[in-house]
């Protein structure tokens, strides 16, 4: 029990679906207001000098939220403390909530004037933060710590765009990636070092590991892991969730429809369990029954404190015709405000953190910034720095505002019914695609209204 708690209090499939599904009520409460009129971020009025690098107006107590609850949440906040330390007229005071109170609760709390100054939010919750005047925009704090696109990783750079403005600075990215267990491979006469970077590399072992009686690659139909796979899928068979405006689903395309099937086919071979239980996949690797595991960057401390665990962690394998990777990303946020000194603040606590992020990358992330990412001690972290292969083609959910509700009642379904083998791939996804087309539209109506 012990173990299995600690995976929950992790970036869990239910905190995943939370943060995207469940933000959409705590939204509503904001209205429609704000937005970059008068807005000091914006306008770059007043301020305390410093060049955004420093501060040198009068203290202040910077509140700052997140959702880091887990294992992640006492090194973000030993940093808060180290940057306090160093700053006597920044202090920042750190809270932290599970991120679908988190996502609900901050709306409200802007617009009724306790909000955080700071805080952290997903990549694809940007979109609608900024349509609902949460956040403001942070061009012009971008422009004054000298951040380009050249800092970052290009595609988690161009993630904090929503409507043509910056409203996220990166801190992270958290992709996908491969698990595999050394003893298993081993007893199946397979490489323990090696794993399988393509197609048919990975369909041979998993042959092999059923030959030597061992399901290897569990396929799970709920959203964790089973639609991360899936996205992941999608894109590496040339696909991608929406159309170039984010107006229509897309994700029944043909590539959509080629990897839904290599999952089931996964399922029907028998390379997998039918009707994998919530979480059984992570549970199943964990305790030495699945010779590989699709999951996030983040389990990397969770399986280290499983002392009898002999794995490893590789990239994903290219299973289509390209590489991608889903990936996620925190990425840093200024709430709304007209007091530029909190704005100031702010922006040299952002650039702080984000420099110091190796210590981040720690808590098992990858750091968006290229200075960090590319150090010696980066490299020295082995399996966040062989993650880290992936990055140049990460992929993100685009940040258009209500995005986070049309997953859970489109593809996620598709992907369930699919690998529980009550639909065709195919017919599942057709369903799927028009229930998603119905949410945009309202979304679209909802957001724009």
């Amino acid at each position: 029990m012990g173990k299995r708690s600690r995976q929950i209090r992790r970036l869990t499939r239910q905190e995943f679906l939370l943060m995207s599904a469940g933000a959409g009520a705590g939204l509503a409460l904001a209205g429609c207001g704000g937005g970059s009129q008068n807005n000091p971020a914006v306008q770059g009025q007043g301020g305390s000098g410093g060049g955004g690098t420093e501060y040198t107006g009068p203290t202040v107590e910077l509140a700052f939220w997140n959702g880091f609850t887990g294992g992640d949440g006492p090194f973000m906040r030993e940093l808060v403390d180290q940057f306090s330390s160093e700053h006597e007229n920044i202090q920042v005071s750190m809270s932290t909530q599970e991120w679908a109170d988190y996502y609900e609760s901050v709306p409200a709390a802007v617009r009724g004037g306790e909000g955080p100054d700071v805080g952290i939010m997903h990549s694809d919750q940007l979109g609608t933060n900024a349509a609902r005047g949460v956040i403001l925009p942070l061009d012009t704090v971008a422009e004054s710590l000298g951040l380009e696109e050249s800092d970052f990783a290009p595609e988690v750079w161009n993630a904090g765009i929503y409507n043509g403005q910056r409203f996220g600075i990166p801190l992270d990215m958290h992709p996908l990636a491969l698990y595999y267990n050394k003893s298993l491979l081993e007893d199946a006469g397979l490489d323990p070092n090696s794993p399988p970077t393509n197609r048919d590399d990975y369909e041979a072992a998993l042959e092999e590991l059923k030959s030597s009686g061992i399901q290897g690659s569990w396929v799970s139909p709920f959203p964790f892991t089973g639609t991360l796979q899936f996205e992941s899928l999608l894109w590496q068979f040339g696909g991608d969730l929406y159309d170039e405006e984010t107006s229509k689903a897309t994700f029944n395309s043909d590539a959509g429809v080629e990897a839904l099937t290599w999952m089931v086919d996964l399922v029907q071979n028998d390379y997998s369990p039918r009707d994998v239980a919530q979480d059984a996949e992570f549970i199943a690797f964990q305790n030495g029954e699945n010779a590989f595991h699709w999951n996030g960057i983040w389990q990397i401390n969770a399986f280290k404190e499983v002392s009898d665990l002999d794995w490893g962690v590789a990239p994903l394998p290219r299973i289509g015709s390209e590489d991608a990777v889903w990936s996620g990303s925190h990425n840093f946020v200024i709430m709304q405000t007209s007091d530029q000194n909190r704005i100031d603040a702010s922006q040299v606590f952002i650039n702080w953190i984000s420099q110091q992020s190796i210590e981040w990358a720690r808590a098992g992330q990858i750091p968006a910034r290229a200075s960090v990412r590319e150090s010696q001690e980066f490299a020295d972290l082995q399996e966040q720095s062989t993650i880290a292969e992936q990055v140049p083609y990460v992929r993100f959910v685009p940040a258009v505002p209500g995005i986070g509700d049309v997953q859970p009642e489109s593809f996620d379904q598709a992907v369930n019914e699919a690998v529980l083998l009550q639909k065709e791939p195919k017919t599942a996804l057709d369903e799927a695609a028009q229930r998603a087309d119905q949410i945009l539209e309202e979304n679209r109506e909802k957001y724009e209204a």
